[in-house]
């Protein structure tokens, strides 16, 4: 089943939740919400919003609770990829690739992660 969708916020709080590793309310709102203009309890709100909707977990410890993503690390990412390709592209990542050869600033290192993707999307289909 599908984890409810979020907005660009929700994701860019997921992100840094999951670079933290481990979070509390406080530090979120300091590292993140701070420099946002967001207050503490907006924060907060989100957070327990995206711990609704499964994407946080919280576990107490010391007598404060420590939020982390729900799943492993990077996960976030590549959930806010798959949902982006489903519903705005339809499934298709043609218009994506189309985008990005069109882009001038792909790095040496970018290229490199692109052919060694599609050397192994190549083998998968080999061995089917």
């Amino acid at each position: 089943m599908r984890k409810p969708t979020i907005g660009d916020q929700e994701l860019a709080l997921l992100q840094h939740i999951d670079e933290c590793g481990t979070a509390s309310v406080g530090e979120v709102a300091a590292s993140f919400g701070e420099p946002r203009g967001l207050a503490r309890s907006t924060v907060l709100t989100m957070m327990e919003r995206l711990r609704g909707k499964g994407y946080l977990k919280r576990r107490q410890l010391k007598g404060m609770f420590r939020y982390s993503t729900a799943t492993g690390p990077g996960e976030v990412m590549r959930s806010a990829v798959g949902s982006f390709v489903e519903k705005t592209l339809s499934g298709s990542v043609s218009p994506f690739v189309a985008w990005l050869s069109e882009r001038a600033e792909v790095s040496d290192t970018e290229l490199a992660e692109l052919e060694a993707l599609v050397t192994q999307l190549q083998s998968r289909r080999k061995e089917s």
